[in-house]
């Protein structure tokens, strides 16, 4: 009798054991889950972010070029010496610029290159037509 008190015993520490063994197990499965769904939404968050600010520098070189393409155009037709830095709008640097985009200087040092770039071909295109014979 003894040795049956003494099975059954031993059988429920083993049952409990397993239990407790069981609940630890699905808990910390569950908490690890829980990770990559954070993770997911920081990555989302950082690849959102990215994007807005490419977007930004992409408005920064698009609207630096359209300005700076018009001044260089403007400065040639009215026989001006060559020198993007003269026009407001390459000292500004803000045309376009949105408080979304956030680093205002990597948009104004885009912006700037951009201008450079294009006031230098609108001011070779029309300072080109000009050495034609009239």
């Amino acid at each position: 009798m003894k040795v049956a008190y003494s099975s059954k015993k031993t059988g429920g520490y083993l049952l409990a054991f397993f239990l407790l063994f069981g609940i630890i197990t699905v808990a910390s499965s569950s908490a690890q889950a829980q990770y990559p769904w954070g993770y997911e939404r920081d990555r989302e968050s950082r690849r959102e972010d990215r994007n807005e600010r490419i977007y930004g520098l992409q408005v920064a070189r698009q609207q630096g070029y359209s300005y700076g393409m018009s001044v260089g155009a403007a400065d040639a037709q009215r026989r001006q010496s060559y020198n993007p830095r003269r026009s407001r709008y390459w000292r500004s640097a803000t045309e376009g610029y949105n408080r979304d985009f956030e680093n205002r200087g990597q948009y104004r040092q885009v912006f700037r290159n951009a201008f450079e770039q294009g006031y230098r071909d609108g001011w070779q295109r029309f300072a080109y037509n000009r050495r034609w014979p009239r």
